[in-house]
């Protein structure tokens, strides 16, 4: 039984890196695929945000001298490479997917629109929106949390290299201990670092639940789907 009939999908770009210090790993970009396709089989509705980090990071480039608004449209191309990338890698594990576009750039995607996303959702589409929010000064964190709300998904859910969110980052500190469930007041109040604030505010005021999730281990994505309790749920 399904728990969440419409979901978003946030994916890491820096996960796609695997272990290598740039770019794209085959492998992983594979193994992605793969739960996606678990779910698809399940009849689950998927709409997907994946970042750029793992090719170009706004901030890091005004960091480094780059006009930031350039900067951030830079980082928004670096998240369609990796919508491609996905959306290759789904064709061939045989899941209907269409990348569409904040900003215009047919043929590389269609433009999108809440009602073209949700059109292609109900068609069995795995629906992969690139470009961000289409603006400068917004991450991809927000940007997912924006979809999210727009195409009335049930759920957001945020894969990443971490089991759940923890009191402090359990890389580094061993003693960190993890949440099952936390609200989004909490989250600010703590200073989780789990999304940017403006994303957390937007989940928060339009009531759309986050669950925080290792993307990384096999058949995880799944078992969310179908309500084991795994990763941190955050909710109003």
């Amino acid at each position: 039984m399904n728990k969440y009939k419409r979901i978003l999908l946030k994916l890491s770009g820096e996960s796609l890196m695997r272990e290598q210090r740039y770019g794209i790993d085959g492998a992983r970009l594979r193994e992605y695929a793969v739960q996606i396709r678990e779910i698809a089989e399940m009849n689950v509705q998927i709409g997907i945000v994946i970042g750029g980090g793992n090719i170009f990071r706004g901030l890091s480039g005004s960091a480094k001298g780059f006009d930031r608004v350039k900067g951030d449209q830079m980082g928004m191309l670096a998240t369609v490479i990796n919508s491609l990338a996905l959306n290759s890698a789904l064709n061939a594990e045989g899941v209907k997917s269409t990348v569409l576009t904040a900003i215009r750039m047919e043929p590389i995607g269609e433009y999108y629109s809440k009602w073209r996303a949700i059109e292609l959702m109900q068609q069995g589409h795995a629906v992969i929106i690139a470009g961000g929010t289409g603006n400068p000064f917004f991450t991809t964190d927000t940007a997912s949390c924006l979809r999210a709300i727009e195409t009335e998904a049930d759920v957001m859910l945020k894969g990443t290299r971490v089991d759940g969110i923890y009191t402090a980052d359990p890389e580094k500190d061993p003693a960190a201990v993890k949440f099952d469930s936390i609200t989004f007041g909490e989250v600010y109040a703590k200073g989780l670092k789990v999304m940017d604030l403006t994303a957390i505010a937007m989940c928060r005021d339009n009531r759309l639940p986050l669950i925080v999730f290792d993307m990384d281990t096999a058949g995880n994505l799944k078992k969310v789907i179908c309500g084991e309790n795994i990763g941190t749920i955050v909710h109003e």
